[in-house]
Formats: C-alpha cells, sequence, structure tokens
C-alpha cells in the first residue's frame, strides 16, 4: 500500500496547530503497519537550517499558474524512517508566517497542483492521496480534472481528512480564472462556489472518494447545521463516505517517564512523583505550595471556540468558594487575554495567568496539575485532553466531538471512566462537573482510580493507524 500525505505543516519542521502533530506521528505509525506512507509539504523558510541541510535537491522546473509560469523545486529528507518531501518556491513560502497572507489562494493552489505534477519527479505512484484541510483541498480537484488522460494517475485513489471544518479557504472567485486556471462551469455547477466565492475545502470534499475527520462524533455532528458551516447539506449527501478516525499521540513524544521538561519523571504507580512536580510547578509561577490543593488547568488557544465564555461566566464564584488553584496557558483574543489576567490580578494567590505559549512550560503543567478543564464550544478531536490523561491529570470537558470519544464519565460505583463530562454548553453545568471532579479528588483512593484509568487508556497511534490503513484498503480496491 502506498500513500502520499499531503499537509500544509508537519512535526518537527512546522507548527501551528494540530495538523502538524498529526501529519508528524501517524506516519509513523503507519510505517509499522507496513504502509509505504510519504509526506509532502512546502518547504517554508522558517525550517530549521539543520534540517534544510540534510535534504537531498531533487527536481527543478517550472509550474504553470493559470496565466503564468512559476518555478517549482523538489527537496526530500528521510525523518524517523518517513520520507519527506518539500515543495520549493521561495516567493511563496519563505516568509516569515505560513498563513494569512493576500495570496494564500496562490500559495496553496500552486501547492496543491505541485504535489500532482511533482510525482513523476518523486517515482512515487500512490495508491491513495490523502491530503488534510483547505490548503490541499485542490488536489483532489487538479486530480479530476488535469490528469485523467494520463494512466498513471487514473488509478490513484483520494481520502480527504477535515480536521476543522471552520477553515474552509474562502477566497474572492475571481481567482477562478487568475489563480485557478479553471474553467467557470466548476465554479457555475458549485462545486467550487460558495456564496459567490470559491471554497477550497468544498472542493477538496466534492472530488475526493473518501472523506474523514478526525473523531466519529464530529464526523455525525458537521452533518447538522449547528455545526456544519454551511456545509452540512454536502456532508450529508457524502454520508455513505464520510469517516471519523480519532486522532492518537506520539508516545515517544508525550511519556511522564521520560519527558525532559518535568521536574521529576514518573508513571502511574509513581503518583507522589507527580506531587513532586506539583509542588515544583506552584513554586515556579509563585503559587502558594501545597501537595493537596487541587490545581485546574487550562492550556489552550483563548478563542470563544474553546468555551472561554463558560470559564469567564463562572470562574470568579468558583474561586472564592472553593480551595483550588486555577493556572491559564495560552494566547490568542485580546478580550480572553485581558480577562485571565484580570483574574489572576483579582486572585493572586490561587491564580497564575501565563498569556503566551511555551512548550515547556504546558508539559509541566500537564504533569503538575490534578484537573484538566476543556469546556469546549465544539472540538473536532482534541490533543489537550489525551495529552492530560496520558499524564495522569483529569479532564473535565463538554461531551461533544472527540472529546466525547475520548473522556468517559467516572462511576465511582464500577469505578469505570477516564474524565468527568458535562452535555449542554451551560455554565453551570461547567461549574457542576468540576465539583464532582473535586470532590473525588478529596477521596484519595477514588482519585487514585480515576488516575490509573486515565493513564491506561490508550491514546497512542496504533489503533488509529490500523483504522486508515483499512480505509486506505477499501479505497485502493473501490
Amino acid at each position: 500500500m502506498k500513500v502520499l500525505y499531503v499537509a500544509s505543516e508537519a512535526v518537527p519542521f512546522v507548527k501551528t496547530g494540530g495538523l502538524a502533530d498529526v501529519a508528524g506521528s501517524l506516519p509513523k505509525a503507519l510505517l509499522k503497519e507496513d504502509v509505504d506512507i510519504r509526506v509532502i509539504m512546502p518547504k517554508y523558510g522558517a525550517i530549521a537550517k539543520e534540517f534544510v541541510d540534510q535534504m537531498e535537491h531533487v527536481y527543478d522546473g517550472e509550474l504553470e499558474v493559470a496565466w503564468r509560469s512559476k518555478y517549482v523545486g523538489l527537496d526530500k529528507l528521510v525523518y524517523n524512517n518517513v520520507t519527506y518531501y518539500f515543495v520549493d518556491n521561495q516567493e511563496y513560502y519563505n516568509r516569515e508566517g505560513f498563513y494569512g497572507y493576500d495570496d494564500d489562494a496562490e500559495r496553496f493552489s500552486f501547492f496543491s497542483r505541485a504535489v500532482l505534477n511533482l510525482l513523476p519527479a518523486m517515482d512515487f505512484w500512490p495508491d491513495v492521496i490523502h491530503s488534510n484541510d483547505w490548503h490541499a483541498g485542490l488536489v483532489n480537484v487538479f486530480l479530476k480534472l488535469e490528469h485523467m488522460d494520463d494512466e498513471r494517475y487514473q488509478k490513484i485513489k483520494t481520502l480527504y481528512t477535515i480536521h476543522n471544518l471552520k477553515y474552509q479557504g474562502v477566497f474572492p472567485k475571481n481567482v477562478m480564472e487568475d489563480v485557478l486556471g479553471l474553467d467557470w462551469k466548476y465554479f457555475n455547477n458549485g462545486d467550487l462556489e460558495f456564496y459567490d466565492a470559491v471554497n477550497f475545502m468544498k472542493g477538496g470534499i466534492i472530488y475526493a472518494d473518501y472523506v474523514s475527520t478526525v473523531s466519529k462524533t464530529y464526523a455525525q455532528e458537521i452533518q447538522y447545521e449547528y455545526f456544519g458551516e454551511h456545509l452540512d447539506g454536502l456532508l450529508r449527501s457524502r454520508r455513505d463516505d464520510l469517516f471519523g478516525i480519532v486522532n492518537g499521540i506520539d508516545y515517544d513524544v508525550y511519556n511522564p517517564m521520560t519527558d525532559k521538561n518535568l521536574f521529576e519523571t514518573y508513571d502511574v504507580d509513581s503518583q507522589d512523583r507527580k506531587m513532586d512536580n506539583k509542588v515544583a510547578l506552584q513554586k515556579m509561577l509563585g503559587l502558594p505550595e501545597g501537595r493537596r490543593t487541587p490545581v485546574v488547568a487550562l492550556v489552550s488557544r483563548l478563542v470563544a471556540a474553546k468555551g472561554l465564555d463558560l470559564i469567564v461566566r463562572m470562574m470568579d464564584e468558583i474561586l472564592m468558594h472553593e480551595d483550588i488553584q486555577f493556572i491559564v496557558l495560552g494566547t490568542g483574543d485580546k478580550e480572553y487575554e485581558d480577562w485571565f489576567k484580570g483574574l489572576a490580578w483579582r486572585f493572586p494567590h490561587k491564580v497564575s495567568g501565563n498569556i503566551k505559549f511555551s512548550n515547556e512550560l504546558a508539559q509541566r503543567i500537564y504533569a503538575g496539575a490534578d484537573i484538566f478543564l476543556m469546556p469546549s464550544n465544539y472540538e473536532p478531536c482534541g490533543i489537550g485532553q489525551i495529552v492530560a490523561m496520558r499524564y495522569g491529570t483529569i479532564p473535565v470537558v463538554r461531551e461533544t466531538g472527540g472529546l466525547k470519544d475520548t473522556v468517559q464519565q467516572y462511576d465511582k460505583y464500577t469505578q469505570t471512566g477516564n474524565g468527568f463530562v458535562f452535555s449542554d454548553y451551560n455554565a453551570h453545568e461547567m461549574m457542576y462537573a468540576l465539583k464532582r471532579a473535586l470532590s473525588s479528588y478529596e477521596n484519595y483512593e477514588e482519585w487514585n482510580h480515576i488516575v490509573h484509568n486515565a493513564m491506561a487508556t490508550d491514546f497512542s497511534w496504533d489503533n488509529s493507524a490500523k483504522e486508515y490503513k483499512k480505509l486506505y484498503e477499501q479505497l485502493a480496491n473501490k
């Protein structure tokens, strides 16, 4: 089974979000399943020199971008036994950031077209092209519209994964002719048209053989108007070809026994050392040190989708009535950044507001906290709750998307479950779920059961990789 995995970012080369984690760890897991999987992404100027120096230059050429030609290069690097290809064009990719430029339609349509046109240079003819999010949505479109007269391309099947339906790659309709170089009939027939604009993700969905999302529940949710971001009708029409496979995490990276960022390493049978992490974290952040003081953590982008309105509504009341400490790490919308700064000012002995991103501090929080708060309004998969459980920190989450698929309510009678959940997007429900967690925390034996359950749950990529392989095989035989 040969698979080409197309993504706009991948760890360890470039990361802005969860897609990079998936692109960096899923291929490694699929190799163990005897899948010949290779990854292709843009060659950004921000890729570290240590990686660039190891790249092998494979190809130089020209690529048609509508009415003009642009340079295209291809570099290659084997990392962790996975072959990575990098599409080179300094005009498009040698910039400070990765997204948010006025010419993003041109930059990523170029990337999508290059993926297909460079297959001969790779000398790699995949059974399946697995593309991800709007940045690679046009791979499916260009394959069907520009390459079907070449028998080498005719047998290639496509899987298109939606990591977050909210970000669809919507651009003014003049890109049809000026950038994509496609006939207007593909706009007029609705394939790419979206409220009189061009939608890369919509094209990716329509032209894909199979569509997947990053959790089973999210695959169901996006077929309804509330979660569907105006594509729910299209997704319902493709329900028979729509699958949900929950993301995993790289157990080599997220491992409390070997994580060099921690104050103390530990495992499920050495929770005293987890407590040592808590005390060291409290000391570092200037909070009163207490081994039995419950620490609640929020590590998140500070945006509305993460359920922050519920926290804003209830956290003052919770802090006034509960003997807890609350640690926040993240950046995002200024209104939320300012609110968390104010919360730390109002409760200086209970709250540590860290309005920044630090991977080292994030890992220390995952290890040192007791409870991980994640009350998302919607969550395609979520990685925070999975990492938290790997480190024995118990999630309190809203029952949506990947949170519903990964966190099960603890039942003290059967001693099953690995966290605490609430159903409705309601601030009081969140507060009551948090209070249930705090009540369990007071019972050392009960809490120990929950921590054992959480740390014993398998969130490695092994199971998901098997599901992806099965999907690839279905596709190849379709």
